[in-house]
């Protein structure tokens, strides 16, 4: 008995430290309701949706079924009035809600957990997603596309936005770099965010930028090509001629799924033969990666080669090389496990601000269960835990990382 009471202390005290966390991160958000008739508080729910998303719930409908389910738990601990809310004001509220100012609440909580991580030689991945399934034939309105920023190191979202389209990644992209903290972070996108404008961005933040650049950019990629066509001309050059570049190079080699593939990465901190460099905001390197992947089944062969452009000058040829690999991370650790466990590509809101506040939400869940030291199940998994068991969602609510 005395074991019991203890375990109840023990939630108690946890139902106690989420709640002050959500009131004090909740208190400015704006509320958009007309005063007369609320019926539910902002807080309540905003809650019980981010609980009921840790818990697996990916739709308004599911919400209203998980806060039934735990009306009698949720009334202890919160506001409620009038029970719990239904899904047409999950509905209502998430489609209202300022998405800047919901945002902002998220990167605060996420800016107090950087405290602990130190971003300081961070690495930082931006990429954008569409969810596929919010494309609406009838009003022919494009899917949603939402930008994202990635703590590889970590495994945590930092913030997104959402674009009406992904060409449309140009313009957002400056737009999140500016509400994050990049100091001494290296911040690595595609090809679609090699602009001198994001470049730009990217330093005035005190951050350090590592950009893939294909023929969007035909000036540097002729730029680039022609310097490493100088690396490789071995020939004896004359007295009056540039020096042959000089560069630092990497090699690894995997093998997995039926394939070995080698990785060559070389870089170059000589700028002299780039008719662009001036371009791009504080250029300090460039780099060639060359990839050679082998078919073990059919010994077939294939070469690709990819290019690079930095800023940090204390990056070297292996670092460079890890930073390159993980900008990937976020499609394998973000946007698969965002599709798989969190069912978004099937997600069809898209009434004003609701596509993107769900998406917020599904971030905020995601990072809950990313920073939680002991988790041993997948993220799907670990939904299914938390709606079964409520000591290990006030665990997943109030746990700090390791």
């Amino acid at each position: 008995m005395a074991r019991r009471t203890e375990a109840q202390r023990i939630e108690q005290a946890n139902e106690e430290a989420a709640l002050v966390f959500f009131r004090e991160a909740l208190s400015s958000l704006p509320d958009p309701r007309r005063a007369q008739g609320i019926r539910y508080p902002l807080v309540s729910v905003v809650v019980i949706a981010l609980m009921a998303m840790v818990c697996g719930s990916d739709d308004a409908e599911a919400m209203e079924a998980w806060g039934e389910a735990n009306a009698q738990w949720l009334d202890g601990i919160l506001e409620l009035p009038h029970s719990t809310p239904t899904q047409d004001v999950f509905l209502s509220v998430f489609a209202t809600l300022d998405p800047v100012a919901f945002r902002s609440v998220f990167l605060s909580w996420m800016e107090l957990l950087r405290l602990r991580l130190r971003v300081v030689g961070k690495h930082i991945a931006i990429d954008g997603k569409t969810s596929r399934r919010s494309f609406d034939s009838a009003t022919d309105k494009l899917a949603i596309h939402t930008v994202s920023a990635w703590l590889s190191d970590e495994g945590l979202v930092l913030g997104q936005i959402k674009t009406a389209d992904k060409s449309n990644e140009i313009t957002a992209i400056p737009e999140l770099l500016r509400v994050l903290d990049l100091r001494g972070a290296t911040v690595t996108i595609d090809a679609m965010g090699c602009q001198t404008e994001i470049a730009k961005t990217i330093v005035g933040g005190e951050g350090h930028y590592l950009l893939a650049v294909k023929e969007n950019q035909p000036a540097l990629y002729k730029d680039l090509a022609a310097t490493f066509s100088e690396v490789d001309d071995e020939r004896v050059r004359s007295v009056d001629e540039r020096a042959r570049p000089l560069v630092e190079v990497f090699a690894e080699t995997d093998k997995g799924h039926g394939r070995v593939e080698t990785r060559s990465i070389e870089l170059c901190r000589d700028l002299g033969w780039m008719m662009t460099a001036e371009r791009w905001a504080s250029l300090g390197f460039v780099v060639k990666v060359t990839r050679e992947r082998t078919v073990l089944a059919t010994k077939k062969t294939s070469t690709e080669t990819a290019y690079y452009i930095g800023s940090d000058t204390e990056l070297d040829a292996r670092s460079a090389a890890h930073r390159i690999r993980r900008h990937w991370s976020i499609e394998n650790e973000l946007h698969w496990v965002l599709d798989v466990g969190f069912r978004e590509d099937e997600a069809r809101h898209r009434a004003r601000n609701l596509a993107e506040n769900l998406t917020t939400l599904r971030h905020f869940a995601l990072n809950l269960f990313k920073r939680d030291p002991n988790r041993k199940l997948g993220v799907a998994n670990s939904r299914r835990r938390a709606g079964w068991d409520h000591g290990y969602l006030l665990h997943v609510l109030t746990s700090e990382a390791g």
